[in-house]
């Protein structure tokens, strides 16, 4: 059941996609790569700036291999950031594309390192990183157009199953307090009821009047503060 609704939730977000890229394979291609059906738990946490200064000192020390793979998170968090802030859209852009161009010459690099051990196929998958990268820096606009609308979909959409979820957490917690309070109701009785056996006729029959009083205070009690509690999630 729950890898159905995995299914059909991965497949609502790639018709998502679809919709938004339209006839366009390799933009559909290149940002089904790139995008993030959880933003929030994807992308680093890590600023921008340090992820950016992390991945040049790979290049700087002429790990190209490493800064290849480092780049990968410093331009989807650049394209997030651009996403969710387009009154700096033109500086974003400027970003990004000088990110790409960094990640095309690390890449590049790391490229020739593999084909001179002679992994042919992982050499093949690296170049198609290099064209990526480079159809992202020409398709900028696109880019981020597509994204924009992709995650601020995505992120309503956890935002509100969020609140579902805070909400129906918030709901055991009063059915738990609810049942816990019964309980104590009714040990309250079983003692009063084992208190009354040792008492005589007349002085029990007075005590269970005393204790239907008490029963129902403590009822009128619990719907008080039941009503309270729905009221809340409502």
């Amino acid at each position: 059941m729950w890898k159905k609704k995995e299914k059909k939730k991965e497949e609502k977000e790639e018709d998502l996609l679809k919709e938004l890229c339209g006839d366009d394979a390799k933009l559909h291609d290149v940002l089904g790569r790139t995008l993030y059906l959880n933003p929030m738990t994807a992308i680093s946490k890590k600023d921008l700036k340090i992820l950016i200064e992390e991945a040049e000192k790979n290049i700087n020390d002429r790990n190209y291999e490493e800064a290849m793979w480092k780049y990968r998170p410093v331009v989807d968090k650049a394209i997030f950031e651009a996403a969710q802030n387009p009154g700096e859209r033109g500086r974003y852009i400027k970003v990004i594309q000088d990110l790409a161009s960094k990640a095309v010459h690390a890449t590049e690099k790391a490229k020739e390192k593999v084909e001179k051990k002679g992994l042919t196929d992982y050499a093949s998958s690296i170049g198609r990183r290099i064209e990526n990268y480079k159809f992202m820096s020409e398709r900028i606009e696109d880019v981020i157009n597509v994204a924009s609308h992709f995650y601020n979909e995505r992120l309503e959409e956890l935002g509100a199953r969020e609140r579902r979820e805070a909400r129906r957490e918030t709901r055991r917690d009063v059915e738990g307090e609810e049942r816990m309070e019964e309980k104590r109701a009714a040990e309250r009785r079983e003692a009063r009821s084992e208190k009354r056996k040792g008492m005589g006729r007349g002085e029990r029959k007075e005590a269970e009047i005393e204790e239907k009083r008490i029963e129902e205070r403590e009822e009128e009690g619990r719907k008080e503060r039941r009503e309270a509690r729905r009221k809340e999630l409502r």
